[in-house]
């Protein structure tokens, strides 16, 4: 017999919640069946078998919870020593990771794969090997956390898996909070526990500035009601003011690409792309899906992958790899009436902006006239450790410089 372990099914997970038994003991497990439902900290996914054999006793029944690592059933599979026993569905052959047609990510070529120091075959899954080329990292330095030491596409934005220090949850505290026989006490979900402690990390341990520029919205009001209408008549899909922020935002990254990078320790590690999590907010908290090379979309290309990753997210249905490989955040509250606020970075990356709402507000036009004006603020929360002051200030001052002149993003 061999234990069917927890996988680590995001670069965030610590364990999981056994949701659905999809087999029972005595059944017949093949590769690349499903055997069971987890819920991580970011959605309910699927875990596949990667032996065969048979189902033995399940060891955690539906609901239990289960750190990373720690076996949930037994597999009969004859005295084997398989590699991996249960893996997401993300790592399954490259036939099943090929990027959906809203990604529109470029083609990269498949790496050979090398061996590791002591002449054994490198595990990894294809995602990892793609965006390791992508990024130009030697996998063999790598440790894998995905079952039998195989590497996840996780492993890559995480500088612990290469040697280097990691962000740590600080120890929590003891909060006595008063309670009557009225009030309701909730338990955390895995999702907003995790958030919890990446957050609590990230703002007590990274060194945050933050600054703030006003962008006249006025030109990118007007346009956009332009394209919608033409959209309509053609039966396009509608562009949001979100789309463009985006675009401009992922364009001033690959021209100032000092930003697009993260704190590893002894070195900082500059991205070659430009992968932009999109803060989405779902029922239980926030996620942060990417969009790879998003500098490269056109802002058609870009809605549409925003829009599909925003329907699967609030519907749990984004697989391991959307959530891993970001390079910089954007956090939208505009449309919840926010005029303006600050937002906490998200480790490992280095930079977070945040847009607020577009309002009419006097301004001094020509000639020192007060006129009714748009304005939109941006703000910006960088990693002092590897963005400073200025280079901060020249960033958002390219990104509002597209947004002043919006008719650039079309093109």
């Amino acid at each position: 017999m061999t234990p069917i372990t927890m996988p680590k099914l995001s670069d965030t997970m610590l364990e999981g919640t056994l949701v659905k038994w999809h087999k029972k003991s005595g059944d017949k497990i093949s590769l690349g069946d499903v055997i069971a439902d987890v819920e991580t900290d970011k959605a309910t996914m699927e875990m596949e078998a990667f032996d065969e054999g048979t189902l033995g006793e399940i060891l955690i029944n539906e609901g239990g919870v289960v750190k990373v690592g720690e076996p949930i059933a037994m597999l009969d599979n004859g005295g084997k020593t398989p590699a991996a026993i249960a893996a997401p569905v993300a790592t399954k052959p490259e036939a099943s990771i090929a990027a959906p047609k809203t990604s529109l990510a470029p083609a990269t070529p498949r790496p050979r794969p090398r061996p590791m120091a002591d002449g054994s075959r490198l595990k990894a899954s294809p995602l990892a090997k793609k965006i390791a080329v992508e990024r130009g990292i030697d996998l063999s330095r790598l440790q894998g956390t995905g079952p039998g030491g195989r590497i996840l596409s996780a492993d890559l934005n995480n500088p612990s898996s290469a040697g280097a220090p990691t962000i740590s949850a600080p120890a929590a505290v003891k909060i006595d909070v008063p309670m009557s026989d009225a009030d309701k006490k909730i338990p955390l979900s895995n999702m907003r526990r995790t958030i919890a402690e990446r957050l609590l990390a990230s703002k007590t341990q990274i060194p945050h500035f933050y600054i703030t520029m006003e962008v006249d919205a006025a030109p990118l009001t007007k346009l956009r009601k332009e394209v919608n209408s033409n959209a309509e008549a053609s039966g396009a899909p509608k562009i949001t003011v979100n789309d463009f922020i985006l675009l401009a935002a992922a364009r001033a990254a690959a021209t100032h690409p000092k930003v697009n990078a993260a704190f590893a320790g002894d070195s900082i590690v500059e991205y070659a792309g430009v992968h932009l999590s999109v803060a989405i907010a779902v029922e239980d908290g926030l996620v942060t899906p990417v969009v790879r090379n998003a500098d490269k979309l056109s802002i058609r290309d870009l809605s549409a992958a925003v829009k599909d990753l925003a329907v699967r997210a609030r519907a749990k249905k984004l697989k391991p790899d959307e959530y891993a490989g970001g390079t910089l955040t954007i956090s939208n509250l505009g449309a919840y009436g926010v005029d303006n606020f600050y937002a906490i970075i998200n480790p490992p990356q280095s930079l977070i902006l945040a847009v607020g709402a577009i309002v009419k507000k006097p301004v001094v036009g020509p000639n020192d006239q007060i006129v009714a004006g748009q304005r939109m603020a941006i703000s910006l929360s960088g990693d002092h450790r590897v963005v400073d002051g200025a280079l901060a200030a020249e960033y958002l001052a390219t990104v509002r410089k597209a947004l002043e002149a919006p008719a650039t993003l079309l093109v």
